[in-house]
């Protein structure tokens, strides 16, 4: 099997990685901008266009945006503060324990980080016995 983890991120990883995580539905009738959730607590989503995500030189609003869960406010200014990342967040999403990413921007990180963030995401939210599980399962 080839390892993939090396090369750019697109929206399907994004699917492919949050169901490939323990006990992930899908937050009903958001099929076509899907709401990833564990034990009822979303973790990563496709956001509607929303006016607080714009592009700055049209002002026309994002169409593509991701949010995806942190552990902490410290590790979000991490994300947003780092430039060699696509993260960013809005005014709309202070004090909110997440980061944004448009779609179109995934490519600028690679599927391993992509996975990472999405992990991270996960264990931000699921409850404590499903992460220690996780972890054991992993043999972290």
């Amino acid at each position: 099997m080839v390892d993939d983890g090396d090369r750019p991120a697109t929206v399907e990883d994004v699917h492919e990685l949050a169901l490939a995580m323990p006990h992930v539905t899908v937050y009903p009738k958001t099929e076509h901008r899907p709401v990833y959730q564990v034990g009822g607590k979303s973790f990563v989503y496709f956001r509607n266009p929303r006016p607080d995500a714009v592009d700055p030189e049209t002002g026309e609003r994002y169409d593509d945006v991701i949010v995806l869960w942190v552990e902490s406010g410290a590790e979000k200014e991490a994300l947003v503060q780092d430039p060699r990342t696509p993260y960013f967040t809005t005014p709309h999403f202070d004090g909110h324990l997440s980061v944004l990413v448009r779609a179109s921007r995934l490519g600028e990180l690679t599927r391993a980080e992509l996975a990472e963030q999405i992990q991270d995401a996960w264990m931000s939210r699921a409850s404590k016995a499903r992460v220690a599980a996780w972890l054991r399962d992993r043999g972290e």
